[in-house]
């Protein structure tokens, strides 16, 4: 039966639906008994025996003969080595007369197993293995693509005191003769990648049809196998690899043979089964922490996910309307193979550089295909609430790797992570602050570096790591540097010889990790800082820093604690509350630190937290009920490149997991309590500190109705090719509805103005919005004021220049406060009435109209 699988060279032969079993003599097949061969249980009364070769075969009628040929004459050839041996062939329900093969041969050294229906190699493996009397059992495919000389070499192997032995071609030492297509070994070698890195990591080849077992071990690690396809060889290696049994690869001789059975389905069966054999393996704990953090980040959301096309979050401001227009010009990027970094729909006619607004292309991009079939908000909706939960997953993940192993405690201190106050917050409005899954992952694989084990292969990954990263968010990136240099400082610090070791391989895993990624981003950031519409930085105001207090009061979505006042009197607004952490939790983490202050980690984490807290104070802080003010920590980065464009308060987001894996490493101290008054007493410091951090449910509200005439295409006759349908007033950072007009129209309109941000005068200092100009700023104060200015000629002139500037081809007025003011306002700059059609009023400012 020659099937290797694909991870090795050739996926398994598919398993076809059954058939009636046949036998036959060599000549010819014919039918037999509806029976399969044997029970392929071990006779009691049988005598064992030194070595059982086990050959699974499914219609191998043309070179089972030759392979019993050469391993009965090489087996009763070398006994003085191998002693007393045995053949089982596992017939896996073969139509073509392969088990007659055996039956002709009389010999009792050689047995038959399996028949009745095709169920696939690892039905017929578990089988043949259980049939065994071997103290060894080597298992090997029917075209001896391995030859049978090579036992030798295993044999010596586990001499050495291994439990198995299995033949290997990615080690040193391995020969490859007959090689396959080019394209099968390259698809089988992706499969290796992807089966070391879901199932056995650290066995380079897992599917060479030649392994060599202790025989007791080999029947144990079959018979509680469950895959019936080639994912068996993968289930029984992880088996001796979670028992601890020692597992050998052996540098053997290879060459393809002809007569594969392999067909094209074969590929997507190996996802199956490896999708099967990770999800068997899950622990119960791990699987319902994955479920709660789904159902948290739905309860939060669920304003929204009732009707999303529909609901508004009105603490995002005006970000959900940008954000689903970034979802949505993304996809229409990608269904028309347009420039996905540039686009002229908003901003018209400069035009958005998207690579230099967090467009997140990372996500934007594969969730194309549900933006185009069920919409921008839709597809946010889902994006947001998916990342959410993965994040809290994957600082779960690592909590588990690298901190404590108690579930629970993880668990909790994953919450915390992902969804502690500024998470909430900025869950109103920024995916990019909170789809933060590749954050755990990136600082994972700067740990491994540390360990200086495989600093290449781990320097790549962390490039790739981090190119993604940047195609996601490049402030969160940033912010997670700044983290761990503060972590890595403190620790090294604390433990100098732990540092020493570490320097040399991090230094020189971060430069590859650095060679990896500058390719893969060097053409996007060249366009975000050199390309059309770039700018150098967005100024934030003198301090967009974090009040001390902030630190030490509740959020506004504090489901039991929130003050909205008090709240946003500290933050700049409802999407910026960067801090909250609450005073019970910052005493709580206080009395951690002092009480397991002798652990290295937990003077790394102290230090990571504090320093966070520190910077995010901004260049400069007063000190609370006085006029003191001090110049803060942040001063030093606050005009360095790329640090300049922070929303420093953003910094005290650091905390968040800081603090969340000190309370799992408290939490797994008291889990080994032995008083049951310390327990108690733990749990409730515990529970008091982060109660008042349960976030409620985050606002949502019905959405303002598209206008009939955008909605139904009224828009359409008034907007020719190369025009823009302009808004009144335009679109900017603090009205953009506009944005989901042009949404909902499918991008069939471009609009001037806008919410992105955008290079402003001779400088190109970065702006949230157009670059004004006198009839925008006009039509935006009247809004705001409700106040017509004196409209002479000299502002129809202007008027008339500005709309040519937008090429405009209408002007749109929807009902909106003030917009009484803004149609006299607008009458007059263009000289002519508006007509009310579609729910609107419209200046038609085509000649003749």
């Amino acid at each position: 039966m020659s099937r290797s699988a694909p991870g090795a060279e050739e996926p398994s032969a598919p398993e076809p639906h059954s058939a009636e079993p046949h036998s036959a003599a060599p000549s010819a097949p014919e039918p037999h008994s509806a029976a399969p061969y044997a029970a392929g249980e071990r006779s009691a009364d049988a005598p064992p025996v030194e070595l059982s070769v086990v050959i699974p075969a499914y219609n191998e009628h043309e070179r089972l003969g030759p392979t019993l040929d050469a391993v009965t004459t090489y087996l009763a050839d070398n006994e003085s080595r191998f002693g007393s041996w045995e053949v089982v062939v596992a017939d896996d329900g073969s139509t073509d007369g392969t088990g007659g093969l055996v039956t002709v041969r009389r010999d009792p050294r050689v047995r038959l197993v399996g028949g009745g229906r095709n169920r696939g190699k690892g039905h017929a493996l578990r089988l043949g293995v259980a049939a065994t009397r071997g103290r060894r059992v080597l298992v090997t495919d029917a075209d001896l693509a391995a030859p049978i000389e090579e036992l030798e070499r295993l044999d010596k192997a586990m001499g050495e005191g291994g439990a198995a032995a299995i033949g290997s071609r990615s080690v040193p030492g391995a020969t490859i003769g007959s090689r396959q297509h080019r394209v099968r070994e390259l698809m089988g070698r992706a499969g290796n990648v992807l089966i070391r890195r879901v199932a056995v990591p650290g066995i380079r080849d897992t599917q060479c049809g030649f392994k060599l077992f202790d025989g007791e071990r080999a029947r144990t690690a079959f018979a509680a196998s469950r895959l019936n396809g080639w994912g068996i060889d993968v289930e029984v290696l992880q088996h001796f690899r979670r028992a601890d049994w020692p597992v050998t690869e052996v540098p053997v001789r290879w060459s393809h043979q002809s007569g594969s059975k392999v067909g094209p389905l074969d590929y997507g069966r190996v996802l199956a089964e490896l999708a099967r054999l990770k999800a068997r393996t899950a622990r119960p704990a791990d699987v319902l922490a994955v479920l709660a953090f789904l159902v948290m980040a739905v309860v939060l959301y669920s304003g929204r996910l009732a009707g999303p096309g529909h609901r508004y979050l009105p603490d995002s401001l005006q970000d959900q309307n940008q954000w689903e227009w970034f979802f949505a010009v993304t996809a229409d990027s990608v269904a028309h193979l347009r420039n996905p970094l540039f686009t002229d729909l908003q901003g018209f006619p400069d035009g958005v550089n998207l690579m230099a607004n967090t467009v997140m292309l990372g996500l934007s991009v594969p969730f194309a295909p549900i933006t185009l079939a069920f919409g921008p908000a839709v597809s946010l909706s889902v994006c947001m609430t998916l990342g959410l939960a993965a994040t809290a997953a994957a600082w779960y993940w690592l909590i588990v790797k690298r901190v404590v192993r108690n579930r629970g405690a993880a668990f909790t201190g994953a919450s915390l992570a992902a969804f502690a106050p500024p998470m909430v917050s900025h869950a109103n409005a920024h995916p990019n602050f909170v789809i933060l899954f590749m954050i755990p992952l990136i600082v994972d694989r700067a740990l491994r570096l540390c360990e200086g084990t495989r600093v290449r292969r781990d320097g790549i990954v962390l490039g790739l790591l981090t190119a993604y990263q940047i195609f996601l968010g490049e402030e969160p990136l940033l912010l997670a540097a700044i983290g761990m240099t503060l972590f890595a400082a403190a620790y090294g610090v604390a433990d100098r010889e732990a540092a020493k070791t570490a320097w040399r391989p991090l230094l020189k895993g971060l430069l590859i990790a650095g060679a990896v990624c500058l390719p893969i981003v060097a053409f996007p950031l060249y366009w975000q800082f050199a390309g059309p519409q770039s700018y150098k930085s967005v100024l934030h105001g003198d301090n967009a820093g974090n009040s001390p207090l902030a630190l030490l009061s509740f959020a506004e979505r504090s489901l039991f604690a929130g003050d909205a006042a008090r709240a946003n009197a500290l933050s700049l607004n409802t999407t910026e509350q960067n801090a909250f952490y609450g005073w019970p939790l910052v005493l709580l983490a206080f009395g951690i630190t002092v009480r397991l202050w002798e652990r290295t980690l937990v003077k790394a984490l102290a230090v990571t937290a504090v320093g966070a807290a520190f910077l995010s104070l901004g260049p400069k802080f007063r000190l609370p009920m006085t006029d003191t003010v001090y110049p803060g920590p942040w001063a030093l980065l606050a005009h360095k490149p790329l640090f300049e464009s922070v929303i420093e308060g953003r910094v005290a987001m650091i905390c968040a997991p800081a603090l969340g894996m000190l309370l799992a490493l408290a939490l797994a101290r008291l889990a080994s309590a032995r008083k049951v008054g310390t327990l108690y007493a733990g749990l409730m410091a515990v529970a008091l500190a982060l109660l008042p951090l349960v976030p409620a449910p985050l606002k949502a509200v019905d959405r303002a109705p598209v206008p009939a005439f955008i909605a139904d295409g009224m828009w359409k006759p008034y907007v020719r090719d190369g025009e823009s349908l302009v808004p009144v007033p335009l679109p900017d950072p603090g009205a953009a509805e506009a944005l989901h007009w042009q949404t909902a129209a499918h991008l069939g309109f471009k609009l001037p103005g806008g919410y992105f941000n955008g290079p402003w005068g001779p400088d190109r200092i970065g702006i949230y919005g157009a670059s004004p100009r006198y009839t925008s700023n006009l039509l935006r104060d009247v809004r705001y004021t409700g106040v017509v200015p004196t409209i002479g000629e000299n502002w129809r002139t202007q008027a008339r220049q500005d709309f040519a500037y937008w090429h405009a081809g209408a002007l749109v007025l929807a009902p909106q406060p003030n917009d009484g003011p803004l149609r006299k306002a607008v009458t007059a700059l263009v000289g002519h009435p508006g007509k009310w059609t579609g729910g609107v009023w419209v200046w038609d400012l085509h000649e003749g109209s």
